[in-house]
């Protein structure tokens, strides 16, 4: 769940940030103020409300939590997206009359890979963290699907008779968010070291 949630905000964030940032104008600023919006609410909030509302499934919980991502990736790479169209190898693809899809796919997408990775491991790890929390809340997973939020909400009345009813899943957590982002850092090192990017 938290892999697919943190995939898709990645991929529509990303998606919106280069747009807005490689056309700008009247765009830029609508992406712009809609991620603003969306960012004043947090998270756990949000998906505590629409919940609420109309019930919850494992499915809306991923759909939420990649929602929530969505704004913040916007703004990165929205700022990465700035960053680049001004270098000299936009304005030459630009100049020899290359379409905008291709100059940004051909173009502009390679060399924003290692950013879009790094991103993708810090929204998986924030994923997991809010997917647990959303289960130990009681608004996430239910019983008997297997959740460690919902391990950990469940155990919690004896951790102090039993306290690796709680400290299991609580290092699962750590060790998946940790490692989830180790690995995208890894694979974004070594893009930048193939050089890969420009």
């Amino acid at each position: 769940m938290s892999a697919l949630a943190g995939t898709a905000g990645v991929v529509c964030g990303a998606l919106l940030g280069i747009l807005a940032g490689y056309a700008g104008g009247r765009l830029d600023a609508i992406v712009m103020r809609l991620a603003d919006v969306v960012l004043a609410f947090p998270q756990l909030v949000l998906i505590l409300v629409v919940v609420s509302m109309i019930g919850g499934s494992p499915m809306l919980i991923v759909a939420l939590t990649g929602v929530a991502w969505i704004p913040g990736v916007a703004r990165v790479m929205r700022g990465a997206t700035l960053a680049l169209s001004g270098r000299e190898f936009i304005q030459s693809a630009e100049a020899l009359g290359y379409r905008r899809s291709n100059v940004l796919l051909d173009e502009l997408l390679p060399n924003l890979t290692a950013p879009l990775l790094v991103e993708l491991g810090l929204r998986i790890s924030w994923s997991i963290a809010v997917i647990a929390a959303a289960s130990f809340l009681g608004v996430g997973v239910q019983p008997p699907a297997a959740d460690w939020g919902l391990m950990i909400n469940e155990n919690r009345g004896g951790v102090a008779l039993q306290p690796w009813g709680v400290v299991a899943p609580t290092l699962c957590i750590a060790i998946f968010a940790i490692g989830a982002n180790l690995v995208a850092e890894g694979f974004s090192r070594a893009l930048l070291r193939t050089g890969s990017t420009v």
